[in-house]
């Protein structure tokens, strides 16, 4: 038998001392960052993809869930939508207590939720709010119907900082396939008629060892390319999902969109690279976000603020 003696004094005394030093902190706010997605059972898109990269990045993720898919590394094989209803009170619930500085927004399973969500988003001033358009997923299920995607464009994109479509998305929303880089940019600026701020087509699905994605802003049409090599890999599930969580991240710290996306494709190309040769599944597994993860980071609002935890208990007593 092992007994371990534990002096009483001692483990008395330490939690004391750790409320006394947690009194004389300053107060701040972590960097919040809404996502509305669908759930992924197999844990590497959707809102779980989410929930790892803002977690990863030094983030607070709150979530709203959009619908719960049936799927794996191999493919989805059912999505069952939870409602509108739902989706808009999860979203107030946030919004009301936890005021988000990004809303990243992706599958919506049903064309009655955009203009509700228009409204809620409106009423809270939420800013930075970035829509990935889901519409089918990487195994050729598809996941928001034409629709849908209509009332998003209609309601949501307006609203937007950016969209971040894929090659394909791209096309069903443009009317224009992105074969080349200035089909790229006429999809985008087709785009950029709905109302977002900015346009981010995303050239990952192209055959190019040297993908590239193009962002294009509404004001002054400024451009930007970004590219990088390949990553010779099957785990690439919840890409699209990590990119644009890692965006709303960004803005949500306070970075203008062509960095927020720099910063982010960074990020991703380094968590490709980093799961490259992980082993999850028989089919496409995800990326490894945790890469490198970073301790919760303070929000710009907890800049500047001398309020205590102590003063805030003797202004209450």
């Amino acid at each position: 038998m092992l007994i371990f003696a534990c002096p009483m004094s001692n483990f008395l005394n330490r939690p004391m001392k750790t409320i006394e030093r947690t009194r004389n902190q300053k107060i701040w706010q972590p960097i919040r960052v809404l996502s509305i997605a669908g759930s992924d059972s197999g844990g590497g898109a959707g809102i779980q993809a989410d929930i790892k990269t803002i977690s990863a990045l030094g983030g607070y993720p709150a979530s709203a869930i959009s619908a719960i898919t049936v799927q794996n590394t191999v493919g989805v094989e059912a999505v069952y939508p939870v409602g509108s209803k739902a989706i808009c009170e999860q979203v107030e619930a946030v919004c009301k207590d936890l005021n988000p500085k990004a809303v990243k927004i992706s599958m919506l399973p049903d064309p009655e939720t955009a203009p509700a969500l228009a409204e809620i988003l409106l009423k809270y001033h939420c800013k930075n709010i970035v829509i990935d358009p889901v519409m089918v997923s990487t195994s050729g299920h598809t996941l928001s119907e034409s629709p849908a995607m209509e009332s998003m464009v209609k309601y949501l994109f307006p609203l937007s900082s950016i969209v971040t479509p894929n090659l394909e998305e791209a096309r069903k929303l443009s009317g224009i396939p992105p074969i080349h880089i200035e089909k790229y940019r006429q999809a985008a600026l087709k785009i950029l008629e709905y109302g977002p701020e900015y346009v981010l087509i995303k050239g990952g699905h192209s055959k190019s060892l040297y993908p590239k994605d193009l962002l294009i802003g509404r004001k002054n049409k400024e451009m930007f390319c970004f590219s990088t090599r390949r990553v010779k890999t099957q785990n690439l599930h919840g890409t699209g999902c990590t990119l644009s969580a890692a965006i709303a991240f960004f803005l949500a710290a306070g970075l203008k969109v062509p960095q927020a996306v720099c910063k982010a494709k960074e990020y991703l190309y380094l968590a490709i690279k980093a799961g490259s040769n992980m082993k999850i599944g028989h089919g496409n597994g995800p990326v490894n976000h945790f890469y490198n993860p970073v301790p919760m980071q303070k929000s710009s609002e907890s800049k500047g603020k001398n309020k205590t935890a102590r003063s805030t208990k003797d202004k209450n007593s």
